[in-house]
């Protein structure tokens, strides 16, 4: 299966998957049906998650096909990564923990036998040597396979399961640190504490349709300890824009959408790309992908904002074009907790504004306690957006 790596890519992909987008979808959602074959899902995960394609153009045009009581399922899925990155936004000390957690775990898992055997495919579980693989060679894993596999990685193989996010992260095309930090934390216990997700031999050997029945999965599921509750703060204010100043524009790979953003194309002096920051965590399949999206997303921009578009790999490059370009502020998407939000953090020589989208503004501040009171609100918040 290949990947839509550019937005006109991406629409397409969407309307080919619309008509699954309703019962077709809750009903086969949960099967695994191998590499090349996960059809029944719409496999836009990484043009949602790069916002090639925003979560409002998707539920939008799902929407305009399907009921919302049919296509509910599969608006929830995209609501998943929207909840998550809300949650982690009010919590910023558990991405930051996730990384001195892992650094430990990284420099102690120097000659563990059972690590190596896990991050090449030769544990000997058929069916995570095989998930394992296709994630290294694909970048991608089905949703319901990347929950058996954290379990069995936690609870069978009993590796620290900052290990396996790290090794998510590194693998994924559509890897942010909210959905993987947190998704593995759920599976282990610590995000809903006490809660943890188990593989079943029985469970695994339906939703793959007999392709696999494991041998030898941990039968128990014990939460790790637990930690205390992380700390929540607000929700940064946004930043002060005044829509008429020269500026430079600024696109990341969180957000590759920026004609969007609504911004005043006057206003705009110059344009430059950032596939991937110095320092990030993600690996090769994502920074090819990222690389292959922002060479279409770079000539889209200079097209709709009249203004030179061009790649930089540093924030000494940016500050000099913006310079040259005589910017007043230097206006982005903004980056959620991640690395792209800690390197931003850098001194450009001129203000950076992070533009929110209303979309985030709307879900981000219900991402409070679980999913379950947060999905209560969706019907709402749609409406609210003017998505009946």
């Amino acid at each position: 299966m290949t990947f839509a790596r550019t937005r006109t890519e991406a629409m397409a992909r969407l309307s080919e998957f619309l008509p699954k987008a309703g019962k077709s979808y809750a009903a086969q959602r949960n099967f695994d049906f191998g590499p090349g074959k996960h059809r029944a899902v719409s496999a836009l995960s990484p043009a949602i998650r790069h916002r090639l394609i925003t979560e409002e153009e998707v539920i939008s045009a799902v929407l305009r096909q399907h009921r919302f009581s049919d296509a509910e399922k599969f608006v929830q899925e995209v609501l998943w990564r929207t909840y998550w990155k809300g949650w982690l936004e009010m919590r910023p000390s558990v991405w930051t923990n996730y990384l001195t957690a892992r650094d430990v775990a990284l420099d102690q898992s120097s000659g563990d036998a059972t690590y190596a055997q896990a991050i090449n495919s030769q544990t000997g579980i058929d069916c995570f040597d095989d998930w394992a693989h296709e994630l290294i060679e694909t970048g991608y894993l089905h949703n319901h396979a990347r929950m058996w596999f954290a379990s069995i990685w936690i609870f069978t193989l009993r590796l620290p399961w900052t290990l396996g996010a790290d090794f998510f992260l590194h693998h994924l095309l559509d890897a942010d640190p909210a959905s993987n930090t947190l998704s593995w934390r759920w599976v282990a216990g610590l995000q809903t504490v006490g809660k943890t997700y188990m593989a079943g031999a029985d469970n695994i050997e339906r939703y793959t349709n007999g392709r696999y029945s494991p041998k030898g999965l941990s039968s128990s599921a014990v939460a790790l300890p637990t930690e205390p509750p992380a700390p929540v703060r607000a929700l940064p204010s946004p930043v002060a824009h005044d829509p008429k100043k020269p500026s430079l524009l600024l696109i990341t790979g969180e957000d590759l959408h920026p004609e969007s953003l609504g911004l005043d194309p006057k206003s705009i002096k110059a344009v430059v790309g950032i596939s991937t920051v110095p320092s990030s965590p993600y690996g090769s399949n994502a920074k090819r992908y990222c690389a292959t999206a922002m060479a279409e997303v770079l000539p889209r921009a200079q097209n709709h904002f009249g203004a030179k578009a061009e790649l930089a790999d540093s924030a000494a490059a940016i500050a000099d074009i913006a310079r040259a370009a005589k910017a007043q502020q230097i206006v982005t998407a903004y980056a959620p907790v991640g690395p792209v939000a800690t390197w931003l953090e850098h001194d450009f020589g001129l203000p950076i504004v992070p533009l929110r989208r209303d979309w985030d503004e709307a879900f981000w501040p219900h991402a409070t306690k679980g999913f379950f009171p947060f999905k209560e609100k969706i019907p709402k918040l749609l409406n609210d957006l003017g998505i009946a």
